[in-house]
This record gives C-alpha cells, structure tokens and sequence, in this order.
C-alpha cells in the first residue's frame, strides 16, 4: 500500500475554491493532512503546526510554494470540498492498491463521529459506515448516513462503489434486509447476515430448527472455540446447518440461502458467573462450521480493529470538526492514515506508538508513507 500513489487519485477532485484566491493547492493541503494525522494530528492547528515545522520535507513531496497553509485554510478547504468525490477516490485509491482473495471477509458495521454534532443540535453527529477487510486491516471504503437507522439505504450504496466478487460480505442484524442480500449476490459475492427480531418470521424459524439441545446432541457440523482476554473467558458453540427447506418459504425470500447458522457464548468473568446469549445467521455461501466460526469471529474485528483504533489512537469521538463537509471529509482521512498505519509492519508498536515515531522521525514517517516494510 502506498500512501503517495493515493495523490495520483486525489489530483481529480475539483477544488471548490475560486482559482484567483487559491495559494496553496488543494493536493498538498490533503497531503499534509494525511501525513500529519500519520503523525498524530488530531485537529487542524496540529495540522498547521506539523506543517510548519515539516515544510521542508513536505516540498519533497509537494511544491508548498508559498509555505504551508494556514488552520483558517486548511478547515475552510475541508469544509467546502465535496465529500462523495473524496469517498469515490479513496475507494478507487484501495481498489488500486488492495487485492480481494476469494472468501475474503468484508464485514461492514457503523459508527458514529460522537463529536460532530452541533451545540443547537447534539443529536445529530453523522454516522460512517465502513466497509472493512478483516484479513488485512484495512478499510476498502465509506460512506455517511444521517443516522444509524439510515444503514439499511447506506449499505447497498456502499456496496455498489466495492468489488465485492468472491467475497464474503458479514454484516450484523441492522443490514439483514433481502433486498442488500440481493445486491451483495447481483454484485457476485456471498453474504453473512446476523438475524434478530426486525426479520421476526426468519427468526421464529431459526429458533424451530436451532436449540442448544439439538447442538449438544449433533455429532457433526459444530465447533467449540474459547479464548481469553481482559480477565474473561468466552467459550462460543457453532452449529451449521445446510438443509434450508426447514424454514420452508421463508427460505425462498432470501437469494442464494446455503447455510444456516447458531452461536451460543458463554462469557465467565474474575467472579466466574457466566453469561450466556445465543445468535442466528444466514448465509449465501455453503460454509462449513470451521469456515462460519472464523468469519462470525472475524466480522468483530471491525469494531476492536478499526472502531476501536480510531477513538483511542486517532481520537474520532473527541474530534469537535463539524462544520459542514468537514466532518465526513476529515473521517475519510482518518481510515486514509489508519490503513497506512495499518499496512507498516517493520515497526512492532501499536498504532499510537508508530504516530509517536512518525512525529519525531521523518524516515520512519516515509516508510509508513511509502508502504517500506509492509508485507
């Protein structure tokens, strides 16, 4: 992955800004803001000032003819620039540079930017949703709803702008609709949808053919996991079943249906009670129980290694950006940095750490920059 071939693909956004009044231009204003938030940045001051300091190595780079620019400039910019035409050049940018595997799990999930709401109205902080390849950690892409309740016409706009083919595509019960299991199988991938009670017929079905009865007595098709962690341990039971006329027409409402599945968790904590839940899934794929164990797991890796990652490294909850597009724009570069940061293995540090080196050390900044030392 390299972070200097992404400004081939950022070189044709139209800059909102009258051509006459332009000083510094509109690619090595997003330049140094990537580079900064690589650096640890966190707002558009520390961008300024990491520019600054840096504007000789940046000039290797960039031209920053006339220095670097200002906060005021660089937040005005952000503000103004269209953000659909950022989102489709990152995409393009990971198309570019990611190559999907056949089976590779895509897990898709939102978040919302908690401090991008305004003081007339703190409940309206945009929401991401992102898609996410779970093998190599890093974001495929993006895209912004005005709710988390918007997910459901998010999601098939996203899916439209990914390659998709030969992926498995897990997504938690807020996508499970027929109509993005059908743009997930028209796009020629396969889907893993998470079922609750907003599908209460399909869940109603699920319940007749899964127990923990029926699982403890089966001979075959399941799998026992547990791990360990934070002082509990969780011990997760799956069950697979490919024998969908059970759920007899429902089956019908769902494009492709191979395999259904069931998941209970016990989770035991320092006192040793245990929690139990249990969880349905259904799928376009004809997973094994080994192959559907691994991707339930691996759709979680969205929240501990990209939601996770960006509120305590990059900050994104405590970002107060939010004046018109700059919310969503400055999001678009956070998973820019992180994907990089990501993509840098050389240096065994997590990903504050390698921002740290990357601010005291213009090499090592290079090298995540320019993708040396990624496998």
């Amino acid at each position: 992955m390299n972070g200097l071939s992404l400004l081939e693909h950022l070189s044709v956004i139209h800059d909102p800004r009258q051509e006459w009044k332009v000083s510094h231009s509109l690619s090595d204003i997003l330049f140094l803001t990537v580079v900064a938030i690589i650096a640890g940045a966190e707002g558009w001051e520390d961008i300024a000032d990491f520019g600054y300091d840096q504007v000789d190595w940046l000039r290797k780079f960039g031209e920053f003819a006339h220095g670097t620019p200002s906060h005021h400039t660089i937040a005005r910019v952000f503000a103004a620039m269209e953000p659909k035409q950022f989102q489709r050049c990152f995409i393009a940018w990971m198309k570019s540079c990611h190559q999907a595997t056949k089976g590779e799990v895509i897990a898709i999930d939102g978040k919302t930017v908690r401090g991008s709401y305004t003081q007339s109205d703190k409940s309206n902080a945009i929401h991401m949703v992102s898609a996410f390849a779970a093998a190599n950690e890093v974001v495929l892409g993006q895209i912004k709803t005005d709710s988390k309740s918007n997910e459901i016409t998010a999601i098939p706009a996203l899916l439209t702008l990914l390659n998709i083919r030969g992926c498995l595509i897990t997504i938690d019960a807020m996508g499970c609709q027929t109509k993005i299991a059908k743009c997930i199988v028209d796009g020629g991938g396969d889907y893993l949808l998470t079922v609750k009670g907003n599908q209460k017929r399909l869940k109603n079905g699920l319940n007749e053919i899964f127990s923990a009865a029926k699982l403890d007595a089966a001979v075959t098709n399941t799998l026992a996991q547990s791990e360990k962690s934070h002082g509990r341990e969780e011990t997760r039971l799956h069950m697979v079943s490919h024998d969908v006329s059970e759920l007899g027409d429902i089956a019908l409402e769902w494009p492709g249906l191979k395999s259904l599945g069931y998941v209970i968790s016990f989770r035991a904590g320092k006192g040793g009670v245990s929690e139990a839940s249990f969880r349905f899934y259904i799928s376009s794929a004809k997973l094994s129980v080994e192959e559907f164990a691994n991707a339930v797991r691996d759709h979680w890796s969205i929240e501990v290694k990209l939601h996770w990652k960006l509120d305590t490294a990059l900050n994104e909850d405590g970002c107060r950006i939010r004046r018109e597009n700059a919310a969503e724009n400055f999001a678009v570069v956070r998973h820019t940095a992180l994907n990089l940061l990501n993509a840098e293995t050389s240096f065994k540090g997590g990903i504050k750490r390698k921002q740290k080196r990357a601010n005291r050390n213009t090499r090592y900044l290079e090298q995540v920059l320019t993708g040396q030392g990624a496998s």
